[in-house]
């Protein structure tokens, strides 16, 4: 089987990395999180992870593995928690890159759509076809219209999550985005990953600039998520949990006192956040 190559300094390659902290993720704590497509999507990508082995054993990189776990569990928790009320609901991966989320929380009878921008997208279909009740959509989260390619019946009903994905978006972008779907999705909820400010300053000092990527930055940062995020329109309700601890306890094989501590710090001064907005029905 012919391998699809990854080259360097490109959007595709923002995607290796996450990809990799969920095989190690998996790997140094099964007893947290298990995702065997990770292991299964490496093999068939020719991209030079040596890098990235060399630096598996140390603290920090194991504790970044820690977080893309926590946060993929976070959301599907926060997914599978809609679908119970909300069972034929849209899920929709917003900058989905090679997240397996949406599959992961399937019940048979709600509808997938993973949007990306194209060449993002391209790589999704030739590793993740899109299957039964699933839709691989090569769009613009900044240009609105994606919203037009997804039905918006609130008695079905609409989660939206977002994974790692608001950092590299200004304040700006996504107070018009999620205004916008607030607007278009009644009684839908959105979910996604927020950093305080330092947090976010150390990560593009951190990994972006370890992976040598040019293409992306990061400038989103949340606080206090409904102090900060409710004003922007009168059909949001806005609140947020812990990041680290907030939904599960770190425990079991491989999680160290250390890590603990290091997710106290996260979830505390670094302000790391899953942030719950859900939409209103307008009057």
């Amino acid at each position: 089987m012919d391998k699809y190559k990854i080259e360097k300094n490109t959007v595709q390659e923002t995607l290796m990395i996450p990809l990799y902290g969920r095989r190690l993720c998996s790997q140094q704590f099964p007893g947290l999180f298990q995702d065997k497509s990770a292991a299964e999507l490496m093999d068939r990508i020719d991209y030079d992870f040596s890098e990235l082995e060399k630096q598996s054993g140390g603290l920090m990189q194991g504790f970044g593995a820690l977080e893309v776990a926590m946060r993929q569990n976070n959301l599907a928790f926060e997914v599978r928690e809609y679908l119970q009320i909300h069972p034929k609901a849209a899920v929709i991966n917003l900058g989905c890159g090679l997240d397996n989320t949406g599959r992961a929380c399937d019940n048979g009878r709600c509808c997938i759509y993973n949007i990306d921008l194209p060449d993002v997208i391209e790589l999704r279909q030739r590793l993740l076809p899109a299957g039964e009740r699933e839709q691989n959509l090569a769009l613009d989260l900044n240009r609105h219209e994606w919203m037009d390619a997804i039905p918006a019946d609130p008695a079905d009903g609409t989660i939206l999550f977002a994974a790692g994905v608001f950092y590299y978006f200004t304040a700006q972008q996504v107070r018009r985005l999620v205004a916008a779907m607030a607007e278009r999705f009644p009684a839908g909820r959105l979910v996604f990953d927020a950093a305080g400010k330092t947090a976010v300053r150390l990560m593009r000092k951190t990994w972006i600039k370890q992976a040598r990527i040019k293409e992306v930055g990061a400038y989103f940062s949340v606080k206090n998520a409904k102090a900060e995020l409710e004003p922007w329109s009168p059909l949001l309700s806005v609140s947020s949990r812990r990041y680290m601890q907030g939904y599960q306890k770190l425990e079991g094989p491989g999680v160290k006192p250390i890590h603990r501590l290091l997710a106290k710090i996260a979830d505390g001064p670094l302000h790391l956040q899953i942030v719950r907005a859900e939409f209103r029905e307008g009057s």
